[in-house]
């Protein structure tokens, strides 16, 4: 575990070296749990969002789109059960007056005895018998003199100026999935949809999270990508929907993302910390440097969220059969990711140390830049012009990067770093025969092309 953590804290350093990840606030001394994207950090995370919604979404004749408001109406959340029910257990330590999740310290200091227990689902009386119980020490300084373990709201209220009192209270949205739901009619009216249909929704979910870090794992602000997808149970069975999305999701991961097989892993949530109008959830695990985490839910909601929503705005969100007339207020099956929890996964999975370098192995189709273009010598202006006339044709079509700064050999290792899987050589050989060296990040191997066909020779490496 030690060895992973060291680990965590070189993938920490790089991605703010190169320009990945930087801390929230950072010249006001940082606002914990806020993180900002860097050039690169930035580049990555639209490709990770890009590629999932084209997956799940545009090559799909079942799945429609929607992009609902961040802030939005306190009944939404009231009929949710996100404002009764939405927090985590909290607990202080009284000596250094650190705030922590009370699953978490206790589920990490058993990981760092090599066991594994999970206590999601249990009260705050069970949770705080535990650290009791096992003398469970503060993460941070190391007593264990604790407060009573609490309930901590995760909601984030809004209060809105136009109108007075709750009628202008709304909220961030805790998740992106009730707008889907809140939507459903419009979606059904305004779209030739049948069931079983899915509807999609990308964007920013907000949660007041207590958490010891880990980089951008958990916190206040994310991108979440939601897919609610709706059946007639009368008509569609469940579990073959279900194992179909186990199936897609685990596919996108290995075959889009390019993670180790060996890396991932599902379990299914106990009786315990299953929701109680589920009736199966699962979560795709991967192994990060700091333990097997959640990476991906799996549930299956039944109609609960819908028939909230028709008890608390009074209104028919039910569907009608058009072949029987028969009224349906339809299922859903429910995969659910953060899309940043996804981006920290695929440079844990790509960090990789050589002999001589650190490199990221991303795949080619999320790299952040496809090809980076460089002038063997900055200071002569024939290669320049010819690097920089190379770096203008290769943008129509890729993500391409120009770098003329310091030597060749350092500037390789910073392509490598970042995961640009190649790099473009214009030389003074380049100026007598129209060819370049293409070098290959993981294979470091060079071999010379001819720049009339840079764009096929790139085009057919992406496929």
């Amino acid at each position: 575990m030690a060895e992973k953590s060291n680990q965590m804290d070189k993938i920490v350093a790089l991605a703010k070296r190169r320009g990945f990840i930087f801390p929230g606030s950072e010249i006001y001394g940082g606002l914990a749990n806020t993180y900002d994207y860097g050039p690169v950090g930035t580049e990555l995370l639209r490709n990770i969002k890009n590629l999932w919604w084209k997956y799940f979404v545009q090559t799909r004749s079942d799945m429609v789109g929607l992009d609902g408001s961040i802030i939005s109406h306190h009944k939404i959340w009231e009929a949710s059960g996100h404002v009764a029910g939405f927090a985590d257990a909290m607990v202080d330590c009284k000596k250094c007056k650190s705030r922590f999740r009370a699953d978490h310290i206790i589920e990490e200091f058993f990981e760092q005895k090599g066991e594994e227990k999970k206590v999601e689902g249990l009260s705050t009386k069970e949770l705080e018998a535990i650290i009791k119980e096992y003398k469970i020490p503060c993460p941070k300084c190391g007593a264990q003199d604790w407060t009573a373990v609490r309930k901590f709201n995760q909601l984030f209220p809004v209060q809105l100026g136009i109108v007075e009192g709750d009628e202008g209270r709304g909220y961030l949205r805790g998740e992106t999935a009730q707008l889907i739901f809140t939507n459903f009619k419009n979606v059904v009216a305004s779209n030739r949809v049948r069931l079983p249909f899915g509807i999609a929704q990308q964007g920013k979910s907000f949660r007041n999270e207590i958490t010891p870090g880990n980089s951008i794992f958990r916190t206040i602000e994310f991108d979440q990508a939601e897919i609610e997808y709706f059946f007639d149970p009368e008509d569609t069975e469940w579990e073959p929907l279900y194992e179909d999305w186990k199936k897609r999701m685990h596919e996108f991961v290995t075959k889009q993302l390019g993670i180790k097989e060996e890396n991932l892993r599902w379990r299914t949530h106990t009786d315990e910390e299953r929701s109680f109008y589920s009736k199966r959830t699962e979560d795709l695990e991967y192994s990060f440097p700091f333990g097997i985490k959640e990476l991906w839910g799996l549930a299956y909601r039944t109609d609960y969220d819908l028939t909230q929503h028709i008890k608390y705005a009074n209104k028919d969100l039910s569907i009608v059969d058009p072949q029987t007339g028969r009224k349906i207020v339809p299922h859903v099956i429910e995969p659910a990711v953060g899309v940043n929890r996804l981006m920290l996964m695929v440079l844990a999975d790509a960090y990789t140390e050589e002999e001589n370098r650190v490199v990221l192995k991303i795949d080619p189709k999320i790299a952040p830049y496809k090809i980076a273009v460089f002038p063997l010598l900055a200071n002569k202006e024939e290669l320049v012009n010819k690097a920089r006339g190379l770096f203008e044709d290769l943008s129509n079509d890729f993500m391409v990067t120009f770098d003329a700064r310091g030597n060749i050999g350092k500037r390789y290792l910073a392509q490598d770093e970042i995961g640009t899987p190649w790099c473009v050589t214009v030389d003074f050989d380049t100026l007598e025969d129209n060819a370049v060296t293409v070098r290959d990040r993981d294979s470091m191997k060079q071999e010379r092309v001819k720049t009339d066909t840079l764009s096929e020779y790139f085009l057919k490496k992406l496929r």
